[in-house]
């Protein structure tokens, strides 16, 4: 197994040196020895060493629990799931660990730069009957946007296209006379100067999708680092929020059929939150 580990890992990974600190282990927690025969079909893991992870502020708000499911109003920059760069700073390891949820997983996603409702199965055992409601388009959400205020353009408007995202690209783009894939309900609700607060409705699910659709409006959403144009952003800087909120949630529960309706407490402008009140955990 170890001489297959050696084989199969980039040069760069010390094989030798985890396989002596017993870091790699089977399905089990049997770590793996040097001389242990090779097992086809057989998992192996490890975990990989982390960098330091400033932790990101704002407060991570438990908005409903319950036996079956979890809902929280996450602030923006915290990652819904652990990746990349992100890892003990994503609401998934944070909330396992603060709330004593081991099986804790989320039922959908939000980008880590968008703030509001996440929701979440609280055991592996409840998350089938709540991602049907996901596939099948009958959880309604509602998200509200920042944006420039366009007294030209015509509102509400229904934005329908094709969008496709290329993996280990920054940008998702429209694909012209491509088989619709992305549609978004678009109305103003109010005006703020020169900018005003848009209530977004989107009926599909795509990546990048409501930032991408009022870019294409000529409305891209305040602090975007993405729509239009690609703007370069420290990973650990906090002080200009995507003034993006999934701001309520709206389904029948799938397990006792009761209508449930959530609605996030944050309110736009979405403003970057101090060192003072970091990492917490409001119940």
């Amino acid at each position: 197994m170890a001489n297959w580990l050696r084989h199969k890992l980039p040069e760069h990974v010390d094989v030798d040196a985890l396989v002596s600190e017993g870091r790699f282990v089977y399905d089990d927690g049997r770590a793996v020895g040097d001389e242990d025969p090779y097992l086809p079909h057989t998992f192996v893991w490890f975990h990989r060493d982390l960098r330091a992870e400033v932790e990101v502020p704002g407060d991570l708000v438990v908005v409903h629990r319950d036996e079956r499911i979890l809902v929280v109003d996450k602030p923006a920059f915290l990652s819904t799931i652990p990746r990349g760069k992100h890892v003990r700073q994503s609401v998934v390891v944070r909330l396992r660990h603060e709330l004593g949820l081991p099986e804790l997983s989320p039922l959908h996603r939000l980008d880590r730069v968008t703030s509001g409702l996440l929701l979440m199965a609280t055991e592996r055992r409840w998350r089938g009957p709540y991602q049907v409601m996901f596939e099948h388009g009958t959880v309604h959400k509602t998200y509200r946007a920042l944006a420039p205020w366009r007294p030209d353009l015509t509102l509400p408007v229904t934005v329908r296209n094709h969008i496709q995202k290329t993996r280990g690209t920054w940008q998702a783009e429209v694909v012209p006379d491509a088989p619709v894939n992305a549609e978004t309900l678009v109305q103003l609700e109010s005006r703020m100067g020169d900018l005003a607060v848009y209530r977004l409705t989107p009926r599909t699910g795509r990546t990048h999708q409501l930032r991408l659709h009022l870019s294409g409006l000529g409305i891209p959403i305040e602090g975007d680092p993405l729509y239009p144009v690609v703007r370069e952003t420290s990973i650990d800087d906090f002080s200009r929020p995507l003034q993006l909120l999934a701001s309520e949630l709206d389904f029948v529960d799938p397990v006792d059929g009761t209508s449930r309706n959530f609605v996030s407490e944050r309110q736009l402008p979405l403003i970057a939150a101090g060192s003072s009140d970091a990492g917490g955990v409001s119940r």
